[in-house]
């Protein structure tokens, strides 16, 4: 049996990273990425990188030579202060400092000064189960992302977009709707711990990726009031051609049930399907049974899931 090492590391705890800190913790991603066949990070937490006004704080493990062998972010979570402070994390292993106690050593360090977290890990991470479950996390939370095959797929080959009656669609005008988006977004998303948080600065830096394009992001109107709308998202080309993401379906509730978040998933898959695209991705709560249910049906099937791990627990601590 291999014996864990709990190495001496120093580790920076940075309200920002420096260009030199960023440019290190990408290549860490890069190579944690190519060996798990998943992003460590999510798009929140690389939108801080190099951010003066950022949230929560960066946590840059080095080896003893100074490298960067492990990398973490942390925010305080939204609920009310409760006995314990609790943190939403993500963090990530450089794949060569693996199995020598980096990753204990960095989950001590984010749970420091008595601290709950809950932290991701994208794809589901077979090590990253093992060493939650020895050190008292519980798995509280499962997104699953979705695909289906765009190849060959038309606009033409999709469902016309059936509105309800008096909706109309029409695209984003940056600017203009920042702040009618951001308030169905907040109401269609209330329950979301993540996308229900979005603020105008959330908003803006995404408007500023060079991704951003509002002519695939729609917007349903009814008497004057946006009540829904579909982002859409092209990844770039890397490893593997652009792929095409339902990227947040919202529906104001006091809409729902009338067929309107079919109808917006279907203008946005139409969308992309128009960009010649192969493939187009969705992330789901594995909870959420309509959501489901509608994706499901419109040729989406299981890709993989992202777990969240919540802890550490003293009681449930294998040993």
């Amino acid at each position: 049996m291999l014996r864990t090492v709990i190495p001496r590391v120093k580790t920076d705890v940075l309200d920002q990273l420096s260009e030199t800190d960023a440019q290190a913790v990408r290549a860490v991603l890069a190579a944690a990425t190519a060996a798990d066949g998943a992003a460590p990070i999510s798009e929140h937490v690389l939108l801080q990188f190099g951010s003066a006004a950022g949230v929560g704080q960066h946590l840059v493990m080095r080896d003893a030579s100074g490298e960067v062998a492990g990398y973490a972010h942390r925010e305080d979570a939204a609920e009310p202060d409760g006995p314990r402070p609790i943190v939403d994390a993500e963090a990530v292993v450089a794949p060569a400092s693996r199995r020598q106690g980096y990753g204990r050593a960095l989950l001590e360090e984010i749970t420091s000064e008595g601290r709950l977290a809950r932290i991701w890990s994208h794809g589901d991470h077979p090590g990253a189960r093992a060493l939650g479950a020895r050190l008292g996390y519980r798995v509280v939370r499962e997104l699953q992302q979705l695909r289906r095959s765009l190849s060959g797929v038309t606009p033409a080959d999709l469902p016309e977009p059936v509105l309800p009656d008096g909706v109309t669609l029409r695209t984003f005008r940056p600017g203009e709707d920042d702040a009618a988006w951001l308030g169905v977004n907040a109401r269609a998303f209330s329950w979301h711990p993540e996308q229900g948080r979005m603020t105008q600065a959330d908003l803006d830096d995404r408007k500023a990726e060079p991704w951003f394009d509002p002519a695939g992001f729609f917007l349903a109107e009814a008497d004057g009031e946006v009540i829904g709308f579909h982002w859409t998202k092209v990844h770039p080309e890397g490893p593997e051609r652009p792929i095409g993401e339902v990227y947040a379906v919202g529906v104001d509730p006091s809409r729902h049930g009338g067929g309107l978040g079919t109808a917006l998933t279907l203008a946005g898959l139409r969308h992309l399907a128009g960009l010649g695209l192969d493939t187009v991705l969705l992330y789901v709560e594995a909870d959420n049974a309509p959501a489901l249910k509608v994706y499901h049906r419109l040729g989406f099937t299981a890709f993989s899931v992202d777990v969240v791990h919540e802890g550490p627990y003293p009681e449930s601590a294998q040993h």
